[in-house]
């Protein structure tokens, strides 16, 4: 099973959104036993709180359910866990670079808009401070992210939905 792990700041915006839509996206596709979706925060401001209500609304809205889930902190153990990291942002990806093993062993570290053509090396902003706008806009960024992610996955492990 191919394991991804969504990191923003503190896990309550960006990186549950992606770790919601990624699953909603591998259930409409029929790959649910292919894929483990996990999502954690750099920082551990909102440790065992549910994700952000304003990200939820916006999620529900486009049928995406952030049910169950719970900010965590990412950490060092991480990079063995999964195959893949995906920074929602440079900052949290050069953080991740710190904590990353120094051995090189591990989970492959990537911005998610890298995998959609149109936003390589871009930002998902944060829309924490923002208002239903800035949400909506994030979900979009998110959406076209993942949907360029599962694409990529899919060709590149050799899956077909059953």
């Amino acid at each position: 099973m191919y394991s991804i792990l969504f990191v923003c700041t503190g896990n309550i915006c960006r990186s549950p959104t992606a770790e919601a839509v990624f699953r909603h996206y591998v259930r409409e596709q029929n790959l649910d036993g292919h894929f483990m979706a996990d999502s954690a925060g750099t920082y551990g401001y909102h440790v065992g709180a549910a994700p952000d209500e304003r990200s939820i609304q916006v999620a529900q809205a486009q049928g995406v359910t952030m049910e169950g889930q719970q900010a965590r902190k990412v950490n060092k153990a991480d990079f063995n866990k999964f195959d893949l990291i995906l920074a929602l942002d440079q900052g949290h990806y050069a953080e991740l670079e710190d904590i990353a093993p120094a051995s090189g062993k591990g989970a492959e570290l990537s911005l998610l808009l890298d995998y959609h053509d149109a936003y390589k090396g871009q930002d998902v902003p944060d829309p924490y401070y923002g208002g239903a706008k800035d949400f909506e806009q994030t979900y979009k960024l998110i959406a076209e992210g993942v949907d360029g992610l599962l694409s990529f996955l899919i060709k590149e492990l050799g899956l077909k939905s059953p």
